[in-house]
């Protein structure tokens, strides 16, 4: 193994160690600062553990974004957005970032409530299948009588039904294993699975760690319309003190522009506050990031949602089965009052 797949790893280990601890009740009230006014106390969970992707809330930390807005923050690592959701409504965190395209199956499937939308921090979705050369796999229909990874509930596996219709794949003939988000690239690894679901931007940890090139399916290429991650608040907190929900996620934004356009120096910031971070990798995936987050030509400013296209992901996923029609809309898990203006 080389030096960048062990720091990948050791990167992964730290993070499986940092969920033991979980994201216990903290206190979300107002708290005085010795040296200056009182700041809001929050918990924000990461989307997927403390990878580069990830990076732009140490940004708006460390360059005192969130001070300047009143708050003092908490970051713990999240484990995709089939966790987000749960502590975010209970109160254990109050915010973190989710799929879009998940948080819609989770809520038109009756599976989640009691949260809302209120910034995008991806403008396109991006979920992928990930694989290396020498499975056989370069496009959709090679999945078909292959074994694929991924946790539970994870906006992948959940959203590849819908996937594999549009591209005219047989679903039952793909097997899906459980797994979890520090051990799906070393089962990739080990060749016992020929694919995991992973986002486009772990492209240079998967070839990290498994030593191959990474060969993506991104769903994207079959969906343009979905929206990426967004951020989240519980539908409580949006209604009881929305300044303070636009002030946060002022902050945050502000961090996650500052991030994409400084990626080494933000990757170092990741390094400095978790330390097993690969700033290589952290800065690659920032700089895959840039383009989800305003892609060219779109005109979308950053933490925009267009209600619009939020309407033509419900309706695709209505089309495909993945969503009973006429259940789902916009306004039911976005607040735009909240939202970012372009």
């Amino acid at each position: 193994m080389n030096r960048l797949a062990r720091t990948v790893a050791a990167t992964a280990l730290a993070t499986a160690l940092a969920l033991v601890s979980g994201c216990g009740d903290s206190d979300s009230g107002t708290s005085a600062r010795g040296d200056g006014p009182s700041s809001e106390k929050v918990t924000y969970l990461t989307s997927f553990g403390n990878f580069g992707r990830d990076a732009y809330v140490w940004v708006a930390k460390d360059k005192g974004y969130f001070e300047e807005a009143g708050f003092e923050v908490d970051i713990k690592p999240g484990q995709g957005t089939g966790s987000v959701i749960p502590a975010v409504v209970s109160g254990r965190a109050q915010f973190g970032p989710i799929d879009l395209t998940g948080g819609l199956l989770q809520m038109g499937s009756g599976q989640a409530e009691g949260f809302v939308a209120v910034a995008a921090v991806q403008q396109r979705t991006m979920a992928a299948i990930a694989t290396t050369e020498g499975t056989g796999i370069a496009s959709p229909k090679d999945l078909e009588g292959k074994r694929l990874a991924d946790t539970p509930g994870s906006v992948v596996r959940s959203l590849f039904p819908t996937y594999a219709r549009l591209t005219g794949v047989d679903a039952g003939k793909v097997s899906w294993v459980n797994g979890d988000a520090q051990t799906l690239m070393g089962t990739l690894a080990g060749g016992s699975v020929d694919g995991i679901g992973q986002f486009v931007v772990g492209k240079p940890t998967v070839e990290a760690v498994t030593g191959k090139k990474a060969v993506l399916l991104p769903y994207s290429d079959a969906m343009p319309d979905l929206y990426g991650n967004v951020l989240i608040t519980s539908a409580k907190t949006a209604q009881q003190n929305p300044e303070m929900v636009k002030r946060f996620t002022a902050a945050l934004l502000k961090g996650l522009e500052y991030g994409l356009a400084h990626p080494q120096e933000a990757a170092g910031i990741l390094k400095r506050n978790v330390d097993v971070t690969n700033t290589a990798s952290a800065a690659a995936e920032l700089e895959l990031m840039a383009e989800y987050v305003t892609p060219p030509g779109s005109g979308s400013a950053i933490g925009t949602l267009d209600e619009g296209r939020v309407s033509k992901s419900i309706a695709i996923l209505e089309d495909a089965g993945a969503l009973p029609h006429g259940g789902m809309t916009p306004e039911r898990i976005i607040d735009f009052g909240l939202v970012p203006k372009g």
